[in-house]
């Protein structure tokens, strides 16, 4: 029987998988035609998805066995009522390596400081070396498939890694901590605090005045995350009296980032345009002919999403 799969992804997406695509299901062995037209709903047998404002409304899809997210995040469909499909997030080795070489980078960039170097020294000749790896301790907020990923390499190179989620986790290498409490613990300890959290009502503002003041002074926030994660003007106020002494921030609230937002000009805090990590068709498009090949044989969905929980 031919599958038929629905693109429902902005316009720009689809050169590149309109490649990447046929060329995964066929090395899967599944015989698919792919639309991007929505007259005939009820023929589509899977909805590979990212935000658009074309499909808002899931209802018409009667046959459809999963909504297959080219997007780590689903916070912008999770919460659709007229989802009653199974919904899966991407997770690929793509997104992963791109997310763990930012933070990495990152992380180096702020243990060696770097931007005193690169910025000038001013003819000061300081000849104080930073601190091992060792020596230093990572925080890590979220201990999801990219959370973890970045965290165990962090570990790998050395640092003393925290790694704090709200349910507990066990991961080698790293110390984990969950609950209120826990989070509290990891921030005490924290020169460096990345934030790799899903975005869901219980995570909102998850660095605030209070969680930011538990800091050491001059800690580093790293946030490829969710622009939601952090209170603006609590890091705002916390960079301005040196309680942070840096923020790296990758996403925002909104995006692209208001060409008048304090973050552009403040001196400590450097603005990356969602770069982060990104969804490589190339590899995106087996993770989701090897889901399709999954659910025509019977198997359980990968990375299948709890949508109560959000993520």
């Amino acid at each position: 029987m031919t599958l038929t799969l629905l693109f429902s992804a902005p316009d720009r997406l689809w050169p590149a998988y309109s490649a990447a695509l046929p060329h995964a299901l066929a090395e899967a062995g599944i015989d698919a035609q792919i639309t991007r037209e929505t007259d005939n709903p009820e023929t589509v047998d899977y909805i590979i998805y990212a935000p658009n404002e074309t499909l808002t409304d899931f209802t018409p899809f009667t046959r459809a066995k999963a909504v297959l997210s080219l997007w780590a995040g689903v916070e912008r469909i999770v919460s659709n009522p007229t989802l009653t499909q199974p919904l899966c997030r991407m997770v690929d080795d793509g997104l992963a390596l791109g997310m763990r070489d930012y933070v990495v980078g990152h992380v180096m960039r702020h243990h060696l400081g770097m931007d005193a170097h690169i910025l000038g020294l001013g003819g000061v000749w300081d000849q104080v070396a930073p601190p091992l790896a060792r020596d230093r301790t990572v925080a890590v907020l979220g201990l999801g498939a990219l959370g973890q990923f970045c965290a165990t390499a962090l570990a790998e190179f050395g640092f003393k890694t925290f790694g704090w989620s709200r349910s507990p986790k066990e991961i080698a290498g790293i110390t984990c901590a969950h609950g209120a409490d826990g989070l509290r613990d990891v921030l005490r300890h924290a020169e460096i605090v990345v934030t790799l959290l899903p975005n869901t009502p219980e995570t909102e503002n998850t660095l605030n005045a209070q969680s930011l003041a538990l800091l050491p002074k001059g800690a580093v926030i790293i946030n490829p995350g969710r622009g939601a994660l952090i209170d603006d003007d609590a890091l705002l106020a916390a960079l301005d009296t040196g309680q942070i002494g840096h923020a790296t921030l990758d996403v925002f609230r909104a995006e692209p980032l208001p060409a008048t937002h304090p973050y552009w000009s403040h001196p400590h805090v450097t603005v990356t345009p969602h770069i982060a990590a990104e969804t490589r068709p190339e590899t995106a498009s087996h993770v989701i002919a090897d889901n399709i090949r999954r659910s025509e044989t019977g198997a359980p969905l990968f990375h299948e999403v709890d949508k109560k929980a959000g993520y």
